[in-house]
């Protein structure tokens, strides 16, 4: 260990794991390092640049010996974007450090065995695979390497992505592969249009500036939805900018446009407004078809959101005579796949505008046997519902990574349904949850998904039963 006037220098330091951020766990005597773009398997002499009492974070002064499951990133962006920060690690050993992942928070925080767990299901594609994106306007990009601010000269705008830990620093996109064309065409033509017809892009900290977001949402139905969201613009700009995109790409479906003026980008409170088509697209599972619509949720890898919901299906193994309550529901898409092969769906959700999604995508597909309820969970979820609805045979829930709320778990375990299939996006708030429920549930099967490649998240299905 050596140290200079800004950082110390660790050699030989052994990558062991790899953490949240995409970064490579170490240690040096009881130090634990944190080390930036480092793949379990590395050795390699490091700067460590901050140092805590417990842990410190570094960089690779030196990789003195690659590991094996070190590849080289595709995108021209990795390291700068907040996005794909596993590009580094072949998607074999991204699987295996996810099974892991999950086997961990499982084990060590809910104490269950996992020595039954299957084998994560692997994404078929690990590039283009997102069917939603939002881009970001600003006119004060990140700057690479080598470039001035100070250089008048300098175009500053930008159409991209937040830098991490930046709020008003936008990384201009050249090409991004997670979504599939146009949106990477769709991107570059309307930054560049904007620029060469002088409308302004939006200020993050002044809060200025005519264009503020750009959203593309596709689908495997072949329909598309382009959503332009401006700020403080004039009706010629929008129509300018609109009448571009209408004509520039004739096959969006959905073209619609948002002036929001708020402080933050959220736009769920704000007035659409359609510029050409209805305001929505379709998505197809199955024989289901979902309406998609600007403020809708939907999971973003729908080749895995199909396997995700047969897996948790088939845990459940209904017999066509079930009650089933379908918790944190969000536009009824669990509920509606699930329907035909039980008695009745249940779904409750936060989100009052999700709740008639999920009314209209049963309608839409003449699913009579769903029923809908808007509320927060904790609340709604009491012992009048229950009395009122029926006990559930079975309880599906898909928490957001919060977890569900301690009063939602109690709420099951006195509610004792036979069969809880457990759907989660962060196994270790599952795995506080399964610590209150395996005092009267045993876990049956475990089931990992990767739902974003190179990326450190991962999802897991549970089959809890209850012990008589």
């Amino acid at each position: 260990m050596r140290k200079t006037a800004n950082y110390t220098l660790i050699e030989g330091v052994t990558v062991i794991d790899i953490a949240e951020e995409g970064k490579g766990v170490g240690k040096a005597d009881d130090l634990v390092l944190f080390i930036e773009k480092a793949v379990p398997g590395d050795v390699a002499d490091v700067e460590v640049y901050r140092k805590k009492k417990n842990f410190g974070e570094a960089r690779i002064k030196t990789l003195i010996k690659p590991s094996e499951h070190r590849t080289t990133p595709f995108c021209e962006h990795f390291g700068t974007c907040g996005g794909c920060k596993w590009q580094h690690m072949t998607y074999p050993a991204q699987l295996q450090f996810k099974q892991k992942t999950v086997a961990d928070a499982l084990s060590r925080l809910a104490k269950i065995d996992v020595s039954d767990m299957m084998p994560i299901v692997g994404s078929p594609e690990d590039k283009y695979y997102r069917n939603k994106l939002e881009y970001t306007f600003s006119d004060k990009r990140w700057l690479n390497d080598g470039e001035n601010r100070e250089n008048e000269t300098l175009d500053l705008n930008a159409l991209g992505f937040h830098i991490p830990g930046r709020f008003d620093k936008i990384l201009d996109i050249n090409h991004c592969y997670l979504q599939a064309n146009p949106s990477n065409e769709l991107r570059l033509s309307v930054r560049d249009f904007a620029k060469q017809n002088n409308i302004s892009f939006y200020n993050l900290k002044n809060h200025e500036g005519a264009l503020r977001n750009l959203v593309i949402r596709t689908s495997s139905t072949g329909e598309l939805m382009v959503i332009v969201i401006f700020a403080y613009v004039s009706e010629d700009e929008v129509k300018l900018m609109m009448d571009f995109v209408e004509q520039g790409f004739p096959e969006i479906t959905s073209l619609l446009y948002i002036i929001n003026q708020k402080k933050n980008d959220t736009f769920f409170d704000q007035e659409v407004i359609s510029w050409k088509g209805p305001q929505y697209i379709h998505e197809g599972m199955d024989e289901i078809r979902f309406r998609i619509g600007p403020k809708s949720f939907y999971q973003t890898n729908a080749i895995q959101a199909k396997k995700l919901y047969e897996i948790t299906r088939d845990f459940a193994g209904f017999t066509g005579t079930e009650l089933v309550y379908d918790l944190y529901t969000g536009a009824g898409t669990i509920a509606n796949f699930v329907a035909k092969h039980v008695n009745k769906v249940v779904g409750v959700e936060y989100v009052p505008s999700a709740i008639e999604d999920a009314k209209i995508n049963s309608q839409i597909n003449n699913i009579t046997n769903t029923d809908f309820y808007a509320g927060d969970m904790k609340d709604v979820l009491d012992a009048e519902f229950v009395l009122t609805h029926g006990k559930p045979d079975v309880i599906i829930t898909d928490p957001p990574r919060a977890g569900m709320h301690p009063d939602v778990v109690a709420r099951l375990m006195e509610i004792e349904a036979e069969k809880i299939v457990y759907v989660s996006c962060n196994p270790a708030t599952q795995a506080r949850d399964m610590l209150v429920l395996k005092e009267k549930y045993d876990s049956v099967k475990i089931q990992p998904v990767d739902m974003f490649p190179h990326t450190q998240h991962v999802e897991n299905v549970m089959l809890l039963r209850l012990r008589k």
